[in-house]
């Protein structure tokens, strides 16, 4: 197991999000050792607003070491007015081979269930079985956006091997839990040439489907073609849940305007 590079204290936790799915969210962790290279937007804007200075620092996660105490006084004040909270936009709450982190989400995600409130879990690391104990309002949900090791291995270099992320998302579908994929940010072929399919076939037995294209990357807007490549995959995507009836969602900017489709949402 992996150690955290240290511990920070901070005065509030619980806040609404601008993402477009997402109702409140915490971050209880400063940083990310999964070193995403999409490029990461967490990690850009932390680096912006000087809350890190480097990617090698990124790298070195920090535990909010007061996370708990801070949602004691939270939750009562806000609990009415969350529909869900999200762990987490801008760090993973299971970081591969940080069992610290992992226990301070778990004892998180309790306190939070316990008062009612429903979570909503997006990892690159492995989910515990444990989670299929807690509530089944929960949603737990993996981002895979390719099953080459190689490719992983190049643009997530921390995070949990494809398979073993895949398979312990069965195992809490297996269990009874609510279970989704995020499919962003996908890449345009000059990435890596892959059949999009082929991950849509590895995860049919999932509730839902996110998928959203790559940003705030030069090789994507490089690729001449790109907007109507992610039309194409977007349409195949819809295709594929309407199929098997799999709940979906379409990030905005995926999808260019005048292909948009009316029915985007389920």
């Amino acid at each position: 197991m992996k150690a955290v590079q240290g511990y920070i204290e901070r005065k509030s936790m619980l806040y609404l999000t601008g993402v477009e799915y997402g109702d409140y969210t915490m971050n209880h962790v400063l940083g990310c050792a999964h070193g995403c290279k999409y490029p990461c937007y967490a990690f850009m804007l932390k680096r912006r607003f000087g809350q890190v200075s480097s990617y090698e620092d990124w790298l070195k996660p920090f535990l909010v070491s007061n996370t708990l105490e801070i949602l004691d006084k939270e939750i009562p004040r806000l609990k009415s007015k969350i529909q869900s909270v999200q762990l987490c936009f801008t760090t993973d709450p299971f970081m591969y081979g940080y069992e610290e982190i992992e226990k301070m989400s778990l004892a998180a995600i309790r306190k939070l269930n316990n008062a009612g409130v429903k979570c909503i879990v997006l990892s690159k690391g492995i989910l515990p079985l444990e989670l299929a104990s807690y509530s089944k309002e929960n949603e737990y949900g993996i981002t895979l956006v390719s099953l080459s090791e190689d490719y992983r291995a190049s643009m997530e270099p921390g995070a949990a091997p494809y398979s073993t992320r895949l398979s312990a998302l069965k195992a809490l579908h297996k269990n009874g839990c609510k279970t989704w994929v995020s499919i962003e940010p996908y890449p345009t072929p000059n990435l890596i040439e892959q059949d999009l399919e082929t991950v849509l076939e590895a995860i049919d037995f999932t509730d839902k489907i996110i998928f959203g294209r790559t940003n705030y990357s030069k090789e994507i807007t490089m690729f001449k073609g790109h907007r109507e490549f992610y039309n194409e995959q977007a349409e195949q995507v819809i295709a594929f849940c309407k199929r098997k009836d799999v709940q979906f969602h379409i990030k905005e900017g995926t999808i260019s305007n005048k292909h948009r489709p009316a029915d985007e949402y389920l």
